[in-house]
């Protein structure tokens, strides 16, 4: 079978965030899966086959990083839809058949593909213990956030803050179910994105990941609320980087970007 690494929210080769994709004709069990996402051994691998034609989906969809399968997954959800349209497999708008439920992905005409992902809610919470050392920062705000995500959304002062982090990832781990998001607006106006961000996911056995699409369906209401603006961009990563655009649409929230295939291989396993 055809096994592909796509770097997602980049036009660029060895940027953005990389995902393994895996189109089958069925889901195998669930040992092969975590087994492959092990071997492939990126921040999640999707896996997903089509569905009978007339359902409310046309793919089903998962996700499984090396350690553990996850409810949502934005950059993997892009790569995916980015395989099914370059290679001919799907055009125009594609429905998945997720564990939080149906996500539909739409490839524009400048090469980009919205996802249509729910949005998460955000509810304030105190300073959890232990976290500021942790991140290695003074904290501005906290925020849980859906079940599906289940992060910590956290404001840091500034921009700069926010891009020198070195966390403590082994305090991190035990500090929320999926990870931390650590944030802060833009610094300068000129700069093509609003916000900046970091997610860090030791949790579920990813240190850092680039650039986290699920992560900005929590990222855009609160940025949103902030700016008083339903279209926004963010800039996430550390070492790669990439940017996501977001619109808020109700109970919604629409993440667009690009994508590019850098590895096609056969997987013999």
């Amino acid at each position: 079978m055809r096994i592909r690494i796509v770097d997602a929210f980049t036009d660029q080769p060895f940027s953005g965030n990389p995902a393994g994709v895996l189109l089958l004709d069925s889901f195998p069990d669930d040992a092969w899966l975590q087994k492959v996402a092990a071997e492939v051994n990126l921040s999640e691998t999707a896996f997903a086959h089509p569905l009978p034609a007339g359902g409310e989906a046309d793919w089903a969809l998962r996700w499984f990083t090396p350690t553990t399968e996850v409810d949502m997954c934005g950059h993997a959800t892009l790569a995916t839809a980015h395989v099914l349209h370059t290679t001919g497999t799907a055009g125009g708008t594609v429905r998945f058949a997720a564990r939080c439920g149906i996500l539909i992905t739409t490839a524009e005409a400048d090469g980009t593909i919205t996802m249509d992902f729910p949005t998460s809610s955000l509810t304030p919470i105190p300073v959890p213990k232990g976290l500021e050392k942790a991140l290695g920062a003074e904290i501005v705000a906290v925020h849980d956030t859906a079940d599906h995500i289940g992060d910590l959304l956290v404001e840091l002062r500034d921009e700069t803050t926010v891009r020198s982090l070195t966390p403590d990832f082994a305090a991190l781990k035990v500090l929320s179910s999926r990870g931390v998001i650590a944030t802060a607006a833009a610094e300068r106006p000129d700069s093509g994105y609003d916000f900046v961000s970091r997610g860090f996911f030791p949790a579920v056995g990813i240190d850092e990941d680039p650039v986290t699409g699920s992560a900005h369906t929590a990222l855009a209401p609160y940025w949103s609320a902030r700016f008083g603006r339903e279209e926004l961009t963010g800039f996430q990563g550390g070492a790669r980087t990439g940017l996501v655009r977001t619109r808020l649409n109700g109970d919604r929230t629409l993440l667009n970007g690009h994508a590019v295939t850098v590895v096609e291989g056969d997987l013999r396993a």
